[in-house]
C-alpha cells in the first residue's frame, strides 16, 4: 500500500501542468532572489489591494461616483506597482554592495556586553537626547530617553530606549528600541515597537520588528570602527524594516545648540521600502547622534539637549 501511494504521489507530480518547486540548495544568488521574491509580493499586494478597492466601487449608487471610483481605483494600482518596481530596484542596488550570500548573522549571547559605549553611540542608562528643528509639517520636538529598563531578545541583554516624537506639540510617534553591544564594540539593533499616532490615536504599527519572530533579524547601527565606505544592514524584517546605512565621511565639524562638535561621522540612511528617502547622520564620538538632515526636504533636526539623572 506504501509504494502504490508513492507511485500515485510521483504520477500527480509528473503530471502535465504540474510545476515543480526549484530545490532553494541551487540558489547561489539568494539576494537576488530575495529581491525578486519580494517583488511577487508586492505585485500579489497591489493586485489584491485593487481587487478590494474595485468591490467597494461596486456598492455606489451614483454611476458617476462608481465610474470616479473605478479609475482612482486603477491609478492607485498603477501607483503601488511602480511602488514594488522602485523597491525592488532599491533590494538589487544593495545586493551589489553586501554580496548574493544569504543575509543570517549569528548571534552568541556570550559575544555581548551589558553595555554600550560605542564612542558615536553610546547609549549610558537615565540620558535622554533631546533634538528639534523645522519640518515641513511644523516644529518637532525628539526626545530620546535611554531607560534603565532591559530585554531579553534571542539572549541577548539589550538596552530600551524610548523614543518620543511630537510635531507641533502633538504626538506623532512613540517608539521602543532595543539596542545591544558585541564585545567588539559594534551596536546592534534587535528591534522596535513603533507607534505612529494621529489626533492622539495608534494609526500604525508601521516598521514595528523583534529580531528571531517571523524571520526578522538583527542588524548593525553602528560598527566598532566606522570607516568611509563602510555599508551594512541596520534591521532586516522583509517588507517591515530593512535600512542601511553607509559612512560617508568622518572628519565633519559640527555645531548644533548642545555644542560644537570635531571629528564628526556623516552616515546616510537608505531603505528599500522608501526608495526615494535619505537621511544623512552626523555622530559625534562621546556624544552619539547630533543631527539628522533629510536629504531630499533639506529639514534639519538638531541636538538642543542632553539630559542626565
Amino acid at each position: 500500500m506504501k509504494s502504490r501511494l508513492v507511485l500515485a504521489l510521483l504520477v500527480i507530480a509528473l503530471a502535465p501542468g504540474a510545476t515543480a518547486i526549484p530545490s532553494k540548495d541551487k540558489l547561489t544568488e539568494f539576494c537576488t532572489e530575495t529581491s525578486e521574491d519580494l517583488l511577487d509580493s508586492c505585485k500579489a499586494g497591489a493586485e489584491s489591494g485593487l481587487s478590494l478597492a474595485l468591490a467597494k466601487c461596486e456598492n455606489l449608487s451614483r454611476p458617476a461616483a462608481r465610474n470616479a471610483c473605478r479609475q482612482q481605483a486603477q491609478a492607485n494600482n498603477r501607483s503601488a506597482l511602480r511602488t514594488c518596481n522602485n523597491q525592488f530596484s532599491a533590494r538589487q542596488a544593495i545586493c551589489k554592495r553586501v554580496g548574493e550570500q544569504p543575509y543570517d548573522p549569528v548571534i552568541h549571547p556570550a559575544n555581548f556586553t551589558n553595555k554600550i559605549d560605542n564612542p558615536f553611540f553610546p547609549l549610558p542608562p537615565g540620558t535622554t537626547f533631546v533634538f528639534e528643528g523645522m519640518t515641513g509639517e511644523g516644529l518637532e520636538h525628539n526626545e530620546v530617553e535611554v531607560t534603565h529598563d532591559t530585554r531579553f531578545i534571542l539572549g541577548v541583554t539589550c538596552v530600551v530606549v524610548h523614543d518620543v516624537v511630537t510635531v507641533n506639540g502633538e504626538l506623532t510617534e512613540d517608539t521602543l528600541d532595543f539596542f545591544a553591544q558585541d564585545k567588539a564594540g559594534n551596536v546592534w539593533s534587535f528591534g522596535e515597537n513603533t507607534k505612529e499616532v494621529a489626533d492622539g490615536l495608534v494609526v500604525s504599527l508601521k516598521g514595528t520588528f523583534t529580531a528571531g519572530v517571523g524571520g526578522a533579524k538583527p542588524g548593525i547601527v553602528m560598527g566598532a570602527h566606522p570607516f568611509v565606505g563602510e555599508f551594512h544592514r541596520q534591521e532586516f524584517s522583509l517588507a517591515v524594516a530593512e535600512d542601511v546605512a553607509e559612512v560617508i565621511s568622518l572628519n565633519n565639524s559640527v555645531t548644533v545648540p548642545a555644542g560644537s562638535f570635531k571629528s564628526v561621522v556623516r552616515t546616510r540612511e537608505t531603505t528599500p521600502l522608501e526608495p526615494d528617502k535619505r537621511e544623512s547622520k552626523f555622530f559625534a564620538p562621546g556624544v552619539g547622534n547630533v543631527r539628522t538632515i533629510d536629504e531630499t526636504t533639506g529639514d534639519t533636526v538638531d541636538l538642543i539637549e542632553i539630559r542626565k539623572r
